[in-house]
C-alpha cells in the first residue's frame, strides 16, 4: 500500500484522520517537531493494528521537511495522500494595525513555503504512482480575512491561492489537490467539526475527488 504523510501530528484531527487512513490500509507517517509527542501517537495507532512511523521536522525549516518526507517515503513507500494540517502558533495572530512586516515572516513561511517545501518532495512519487492526494486544512480565515488575527489571514489567504493552483495544475495527472475550510474550533462534542467527523470528510475528499474548496459546515453569517 501507500503511504498517508500527516504534516502536524496531534491528538485531535491527526491522530483522527491517521486512524481512518490507516483503517484503509495505508501505512502512516507522522511529522512534527516533538519525537518524544509522536511516539505516543505511534503505540497508538499500533495499538490498532495501523503500521506507523514518526518523523521529526520543523514547519519552518524546509530542509527538515524534505528530509522526513523522503525518509517516510523510503521507509513505508511512496507517499499518495498528504495532509498539511499543522497548527499556527499563536504569535501568527496579531491584530491587523500591530501587524509589522516582519510579523509576516513567519506565517508566510509556515502556510506557504511550508507547504511548497511538501508538495516538492512528494510530488515526483505521486506522478510516478500515476496518482496522488493534496490535503489542506484551514480555519475560516483562510477565506474570510479576519482582521483580528492578521498574520493568518494573510497566509492562509496566499496558501489558498497556492493550492488552488495546484488544483487546477494538476488535475490531468490524476493527482487531486483540495481545500477543507473548518470554520469553528475542532472539538469532539461538535456535530460538524469532530475529528471523527473530520477525518471521514478528508478520506472522502480524497477518495470522491470532487472540487477544490469543501467546508465541514457553513460559513457563519
Amino acid at each position: 500500500m501507500t503511504t498517508f504523510a500527516l504534516i502536524g501530528a496531534g491528538p485531535g484531527l491527526g491522530l483522527a484522520t491517521a486512524r481512518r487512513f490507516g483503517a484503509a490500509g495505508h501505512p502512516v507517517a507522522l511529522i512534527s517537531r516533538s519525537a518524544a509527542h509522536l511516539d505516543g501517537l505511534v503505540a497508538e495507532l499500533e495499538g490498532d493494528g495501523i503500521q506507523a512511523r514518526r518523523h521529526t521536522a520543523d514547519v519552518l525549516d524546509p530542509g527538515s521537511l524534505t528530509t522526513a518526507l523522503r525518509s517516510a517515503a523510503e521507509d513505508l513507500g511512496p507517499v499518495e495522500i498528504l495532509q498539511f494540517s499543522p497548527v499556527p502558533r499563536a504569535d501568527f495572530m496579531k491584530p491587523v494595525l500591530d501587524t509589522t512586516a516582519a510579523d509576516l515572516d513567519d506565517p508566510l513561511a509556515f502556510s506557504v513555503k511550508g507547504p511548497v517545501t511538501c508538495v516538492n518532495a512528494v510530488l515526483p512519487g505521486m506522478q510516478d504512482l500515476g496518482r496522488g492526494t493534496l490535503l489542506f486544512v484551514n480555519g475560516s480565515s483562510a477565506v474570510r480575512p479576519n482582521l483580528s488575527v492578521a498574520g493568518t489571514s494573510i497566509a492562509f489567504a496566499a496558501e489558498s491561492a497556492y493550492t488552488a493552483m495546484l488544483h487546477d495544475a494538476l488535475a490531468d495527472e490524476n493527482i487531486h489537490a483540495a481545500q477543507l475550510i473548518v470554520p469553528g474550533a475542532i472539538r469532539p462534542d461538535t456535530e460538524h467539526s469532530s475529528p471523527e467527523t473530520l477525518a471521514e470528510l478528508l478520506y472522502a475528499i480524497h477518495t470522491e475527488r470532487g472540487g477544490f474548496r469543501h467546508y465541514a459546515e457553513p460559513m457563519p453569517e
